[in-house]
């Protein structure tokens, strides 16, 4: 049910992504003494929206390394057995489990694949799967260890209205596809991890541009395919090899546009914040809350 990560990833790591970064460092010590003399209570969670490859993976993995905690990857399909009582059995052990490593950081990947379909009424499992949702937002909403929840969705909109409730996380983050700046970024963090001495080689602003819509995922499997251009011809990889590559690659975006416009509707509609520094974004955002007559977006 519950699976140990050994993290290694720091925020260094992250293209982009300003705003959940600056997030992360300022409570990096909330789960201190310190801060529990201060009167800080401790931070429940983190809900980050965004299509694959945008980063909400090893958001939860720096996370983690960048507080010194613990992180637990829960498969919530294991949370569910074909025995009656099974499913609920398996929610308190995680519980149980997880309150006994706190602190610790708690990493449900994908919660929309195993939650998503509660609110169409489609579960038919005898009710088992709300069962098991209500016993964890109910856990989320009362515990009083320190559990951080990091929870990743893909498709948010089939998600249940009850589990973005104020109080279940701290915040809810939206995670776009990376703009130029962020994409310049994206190209130097891993080309200063391949080949540090020669970074400076690459012309990070002419990769930034050729990958218009790419995801964090995709820049990095260009980079990449380059090297095996490079390989393949027995030296070493150039920004041409990247560049060939890239016009070699339909980004997820070419066929995802109507889901990314969706997940930014969805964003504005519930307070989402933005997980960049994108000014555009920001403005595109506050559009929608004021189309559909929405209170305040709560963006940077």
């Amino acid at each position: 049910i519950l699976e140990f990560f050994q993290t290694s990833e720091s925020l260094k790591n992250v293209g982009g992504l300003q705003n959940l970064k600056s997030w992360v460092k300022m409570r990096k010590n909330a789960f201190t003494e310190e801060a529990r003399r201060y009167g800080i209570p401790n931070p429940k969670g983190v809900l980050l929206v965004g299509i694959q490859g945008t980063g909400k993976s090893l958001s939860a993995k720096t996370i983690a390394h960048e507080w010194r905690l613990p992180l637990l990857r829960l498969d919530s399909g294991r949370l569910f057995g074909g025995i009656v009582g099974e499913s609920e059995s398996r929610v308190r052990q995680m519980i149980q489990l997880t309150e006994a490593i706190a602190p610790c950081v708690l990493w449900i990947d994908e919660i929309d694949k195993a939650f998503g379909n509660i609110s169409s009424g489609m579960d038919g499992d005898s009710g088992t799967s709300r069962r098991v949702f209500g016993s964890l937002i109910t856990w989320m909403q009362e515990k009083t260890v320190p559990v951080f929840i990091v929870a990743t969705a893909n498709n948010v909109r089939i998600l249940p209205a009850e589990l973005l409730r104020k109080g279940r996380f701290d915040e809810i983050f939206f995670l776009n596809l990376p703009n130029e700046i962020e994409r310049q970024d994206i190209f130097k963090v891993h080309l200063n991890r391949l080949r540090p001495s020669r970074v400076r080689q690459f012309d990070l602003g002419l990769l930034a541009r050729q990958t218009k819509d790419f995801s964090g995922a995709e820049i990095e499997q260009v980079i990449i395919d380059g090297m095996h251009i490079g390989f393949g011809d027995r030296r070493d990889f150039t920004a041409e090899d990247i560049v060939k590559a890239i016009e070699e690659t339909v980004p997820l975006a070419a066929v995802a546009k109507e889901q990314i416009e969706g997940l930014k509707q969805w964003a504005a509609s519930a307070g989402a914040r933005s997980a960049s520094l994108d000014t555009v974004l920001v403005e595109k955002l506050k559009r929608y809350t004021q189309q559909q007559g929405l209170g305040h977006l709560e963006v940077d």
